[in-house]
Formats: C-alpha cells, structure tokens, sequence
C-alpha cells in the first residue's frame, strides 16, 4: 500500500536566505474503484482506508446503505503491468441479491477533489435514491447543538489532523456527536474522500444511519458534500469556509442542518436553523 506522506527535495528561502531540505509531502495516487469486477470510478486520494473509501463511495452513490449489502471488498491483484499488486485498484463485491446499478459511460467517473453535480436533475437524483430519508417527524427530531458549542468544533477537529501537522496539505472530515465528541476523523487530498472514508468506516461498523452526529468539514460544503451527508443519514453539515447555491439548495429541499463559515463564535446558518440553539 502506498505512503500516505513522502519526501522530496525543495529549495526553502526565507528571508532572503536559499537553502535546500527534504520537505514532507502528502501522497497523492489513483484509486480505481470496480464493482463485482468492473470500473465504476477513479478518484485522487490519499493512501489508506481504501476499503472505507470505497464503500462510502457506493453509500452515496445509492448502491448499498448497510454492511450486509457488502459480501467482500479486495484489491486487485496483478493490476501493474507486471503483474504486482499496486494497492490501487479495489473490487466491492456485491452480496447476492443486491442490485447491481447499470455501468455505463455516463456512470463511469472520473472524480477530482473539485468535482460534484450539478442542476434540477441532481436534486432529483439524491432525494429519490437516498436509503435514509428524513424519518422523524418535527416532534420526534429533538437533536439541538449550542452555537457555542459548534464554534468549537473546527479546533477539535484541527488538534486531530495527524498528517496535516506534518504536511499542510489535508483536508478532513470529523464527525462528532451533539455533545462535541469526535467520533472519528479522516484526511485526504479530497475532501469528498475524507467525508466517503467517515462513510465507508460507519458503514463497516454497522452505524448508518448517523442520524444523531454533526459532519464539519476543512474548507467549503459543495453540493456533493451535502449529498455524501444526505445519502448518510447526517443531519447536520458545517464547513469553515463557504457553501455552493447547490448545496444549499440540497440542503433545504432534505431538511439538512448546513452552516458555513464556522470559526469560533461565528458562522452562517444557511438551512435548519432549529437544530441550533443560540
């Protein structure tokens, strides 16, 4: 399996002053994801969790929604061209009697860390295929996070990041429970990555839906965020940085819980205002 850090030579100035170190990189490289055998994606990730990854890939794409859907996941032997096993290539097996999607060109994607969907359609799409729906009724959802406590939320999160101290170059995904706990958290290249391999691990653990948890985010909440987050059952998303119309949109539309913008005492509520109480 790859290094999810490597070294490399770099000319460092400061103050005018030039000298050469090694410098710590993140490791970036292809993971191509197959279904019972056949290519379903490629995406840019950060080496490890690949089976999470994968299986919280197929989770927001609507193919599985619970461990048993899941008969095994694999690498691919014999993928390099000589015959080794690159660690880059996994296979998600389907269990019997799961439904197999239709592969097709329009289905096979190549996804970037700035990728995500667009339009009418795409809403369509993730309110019809989500396997957890909004199930409570306004009654029975009495899940309340104090502002208070969700400004500390992006300092839990920063005070994980493992990698990012070394590298600078992470995004992460921590997913907490209403009283601030971080249950886990995930880096990569990718944010949508991070947030499929938080997926994928709840997925394997039996915990989907994640219906009593809040997501945060490094960076903005696109659309395919808010769609990962939907597609899991999460009913609240924050981001330290700004959400797309899309996302927004998305979030309305699925009664998801979307604040943006969140550093300490501030942030921008965009959607579901009463799960925060001020």
């Amino acid at each position: 399996m790859g290094r999810v850090t490597e070294r490399r030579r770099v000319i460092r100035v400061r103050n005018g002053a030039a000298g050469a170190r090694p410098d710590t990189l993140v490791a970036e490289e292809p993971l191509e994801i197959r279904l019972n055998g056949k290519p379903l994606a490629i995406t840019m990730r950060t080496p490890g969790d690949d089976f999470a990854l994968a299986v919280g890939f197929l989770v927001s794409e609507g193919v599985i929604g619970a461990a048993p859907d899941v008969r095994a996941v694999t690498y691919c032997e014999g993928a390099a061209e000589d015959g080794s096993n690159t660690y880059n290539v996994v296979n998600v097996q389907l269990a019997p009697g799961v439904p197999v999607p239709d592969i097709t060109l329009e289905r096979n994607v190549y996804t970037t860390s700035s990728c995500g969907l667009c339009g009418k359609a795409s809403l369509d799409a993730v309110r019809t295929a989500t396997r957890f729906p909004k199930r409570r009724s306004a009654a029975e959802d009495t899940l309340r996070i104090p502002a208070r406590l969700l400004g500390e939320l992006p300092d839990r999160l920063r005070a994980a990041q493992k990698v990012f101290d070394s590298t600078g170059g992470l995004h992460a995904a921590g997913l907490f429970s209403p009283e601030g706990d971080l249950l886990d958290v995930r880096e990569d290249v990718g944010r949508h990555n991070a947030v499929d391999k938080i997926v994928g691990r709840a997925l394997q653990a039996g915990r989907l839906p994640l219906e009593d948890s809040v997501l945060l985010v490094s960076g903005r909440a696109s659309f395919e965020l808010a769609q990962k987050a939907v597609m899991a059952g999460i009913p609240v998303l924050a981001a330290v940085s700004a959400p797309s119309s899309l996302a927004v949109d998305l979030a309305v539309e699925s009664e998801l819980t979307l604040v943006g913008f969140l550093r300490g005492p501030n942030m921008n509520i965009y959607a579901g205002e009463d799960r925060i109480t001020l």
